[in-house]
């Protein structure tokens, strides 16, 4: 853990994260420990956009995924690279979840990725208190990848959005989750 942190606090967090996913990737792989590509694809577009997979074995439902995927993280790109990055859910301490959410520095968009390794006796995924958003500013939200809960609306304040978060609808294993939230003009 030392040596992680000194080179996070020496080259930043995106090149720990990249570094992560790389590492974490050659693991599956040599391991043979498979996770559903909706899952490595979310968690390596909240860092990165490099994935451990062997595209000879990717199925044409594999390849619609990545296409759909890679255009969303297109349309998000600029706030995950340039914004403000927000740990909404630790993944130390042995916990099974875990969440963050990058907010363009205009506060013109919000990008929220959320992981569950285990929800283990039907747990629930804990609820997202999003942080960083102008408070007076409408965000519509949009689904990048899975579900909130019934009742989430479409369109609400950021003020809203703060101190009301957002419910996923994420169960079972290596499950994963994105969104974004876009002011509204």
């Amino acid at each position: 853990m030392p040596i992680t942190l000194r080179l996070q606090d020496k080259r930043g967090p995106r090149i720990c994260a990249a570094l992560g996913g790389t590492l974490v990737g050659l693991g599956f792989f040599l391991s043979s420990w498979t996770t559903s590509l909706t899952y490595r694809m979310l968690s390596s577009m909240d860092a990165s956009l490099g994935i451990g997979a062997n595209l000879n074995k990717w199925t044409p439902e594999d390849f619609a995924t990545a296409k759909r995927l890679i255009a969303a993280y297109h349309a998000v790109q600029k706030t995950i690279v340039q914004g403000d990055l927000y740990r909404l859910i630790s993944p130390r301490d042995g916990s099974k979840f875990s969440a963050s959410e990058t907010v363009a520095t205009d506060k013109s968009q919000a990008v929220g990725f959320a992981f569950a390794n285990s929800t283990e006796e039907g747990r629930g995924f804990p609820l997202l208190e999003l942080q960083g958003l102008d408070r007076e500013a409408q965000y519509k939200l949009a689904w990048i990848e899975g579900k909130a809960f019934p009742g989430t609306p479409e369109v609400a304040s950021g003020d809203w959005w703060m101190h009301h978060g957002i419910q996923l609808d994420l169960r079972g294993d290596f499950q994963a989750a994105a969104f974004r939230l876009d002011r509204q003009h």
